[in-house]
């Protein structure tokens, strides 16, 4: 039986944001899981493709019956003022939406008009935004977590960090009334990443000293393939957060591509100036970093800030991955450098939104009518951005630090949070019952180095860290 679609739904509005959620979908499914596969040892790979899945699918079901309406719902009074701005009321949203599809679809400013697509792509299209952090952090933890700590870690870091994040910021909460913004998740998803992935590798301990000295690639093939997806999906990933089929998605999507490919393109240079080689690994850092730094800014700026955006990204995590990324590794191993790429990127990108927000890109169109949302910056004649901008990283570092602290110590008191020694010797195997491939021959360790290898252009030429 056919069903005519309602007289206030948009068959385009609500294709895009399908469309938009499914290549966000794809960024983890299987973009991550391929890209870590190939990036870590071979012994390594079935663990973190395996780590990555889970999360996937775990945060689905606590996204619907208690995580979205705790980033999006209405708020949880837990006290005066800013108590009141942090947290939504958490109830599953597994009933049948209202008739116009906006339940639990809140207005994310003033002036927007009523969305024209069902509250069952919005939550979709949030999931897999919600999905995808967690298997970032697990870039930093991989090659010693146990996996029983993993599962019980995840919904409880999507329930009490993430979901305050967005609530934070996204769902009306005190952080997005004092005026700061993230256009699509540079702070509520990267730097939370990095920020909790930084702390669990120092809470969990660092790896085998020989996985850190020979921490090569193992099938940079595989690698790229994943790097590719995370490329064009991130189109979705920026592209959907106008929620409108309209021309701020397109300058989202165009921004999205420049700074990534001038990112790239500056990270390359900084390799070969530095190795006199060009290198696959460092492209892919530059490529990924300029995809994050564009992130919190995709639809208020210009061209012209986001190739700018593309340049900072592509130079400053560069050189806190070479000169600061050693020094910190001896004491935190970030298995994939997962504090400079998403981090650091995160928080230049949210930082320069601050400083190059240009008010007149921004339109939403509803009945017909356009309405003007502006965010403008320092640069165009309003300081005051910059200032939230900054008030908003260092609440997410603080909140994301403390919150991952305390879970992963509450996780300890059921389960170890580090694998055993056998089981960090031997990996897939011991872990899984599986290999990655027929052949699980391992090299012995003849020249390594302690930088991350998804970070790392380092570990490429065969220096030492130490």
């Amino acid at each position: 039986m056919l069903v005519p679609s309602q007289p206030w739904l948009s068959p385009g509005d609500t294709a895009w944001q399908l469309t938009a959620a499914t290549l966000v979908g794809l960024m983890s499914i299987p973009g991550l899981a391929v890209l870590y596969s190939g990036l870590m040892k071979k012994k390594w790979s079935v663990n973190s493709m395996m780590m990555t899945f889970y999360a996937f699918a775990v945060v689905l079901v606590v996204w619907c019956f208690w995580g979205y309406s705790m980033g999006f719902g209405s708020p949880l009074k837990l006290g005066p003022g800013i108590l009141s701005g942090i947290v939504g009321i958490p109830r599953a949203i597994l009933t049948p939406l209202s008739e116009q599809g906006q339940a639990y679809v809140p207005l994310i400013a003033a002036g927007v008009p009523a969305l024209k697509f069902p509250g069952s792509a919005m939550i979709l299209f949030q999931f897999v935004f919600a999905a995808i952090t967690p298997c970032l952090l697990a870039g930093a933890v991989f090659g010693r977590m146990s996996f029983k700590a993993w599962a019980l870690f995840v919904p409880l870091w999507a329930t009490f960090v993430y979901a305050v994040n967005a609530f934070m910021i996204w769902g009306g909460g005190w952080l997005a009334q004092l005026g700061a913004v993230d256009y699509s998740g540079g702070y509520v998803i990267h730097v939370a990443a990095a920020v909790s992935g930084f702390v669990a590798a120092a809470v969990i301990g660092p790896r085998l000293r020989k996985d850190r000295d020979d921490n090569r690639p193992s099938n940079l093939s595989m690698a790229m393939v994943g790097a590719g997806i995370l490329w064009l999906g991130w189109n979705g990933f920026n592209g959907g957060d106008p929620y409108f089929a309209n021309q701020n998605a397109g300058l989202a999507v165009l921004n999205t591509n420049l700074a990534a490919a001038t990112a790239m393109l500056v990270w390359l240079l900084a390799d070969v100036l530095k190795t006199g080689k060009p290198q696959l690994v460092g492209s892919i850092n530059g490529m990924i970093a300029g995809l994050v730094a564009i992130t919190p800014a995709a639809g208020y700026v210009n061209g012209f800030g986001a190739f700018f955006i593309g340049i900072a990204a592509g130079f400053i995590p560069w050189l806190t991955l070479t000169y600061l990324g050693p020094v910190l590794n001896r004491k935190v191993d970030d298995t994939l450098g997962v504090l400079h790429t998403h981090g650091v990127a995160g928080a230049v990108g949210g930082l320069m939104t601050g400083l190059l927000a240009d008010g007149n890109v921004v339109q939403y169109f509803g009945t017909g009518k356009a309405s003007n949302v502006s965010v403008t910056g320092l640069f165009y004649g309003h300081p005051a951005q910059f200032v939230h901008q900054l008030v908003a990283l260092l609440v997410i570092i603080a909140w994301d630090g403390l919150a991952t602290f305390l879970i992963l110590k509450l996780v300890a008191v059921v389960t170890p949070l580090r694998l055993s020694d056998h089981q960090l010797e031997t990996g897939d195997l011991a872990i899984h019952g599986e290999v990655g491939t027929s052949d699980e021959a391992e090299p012995e360790a003849d020249a390594g180095t302690a930088v991350p290898v998804y970070a790392a252009q380092a570990a490429m030429r065969g220096a030492r860290a130490d």
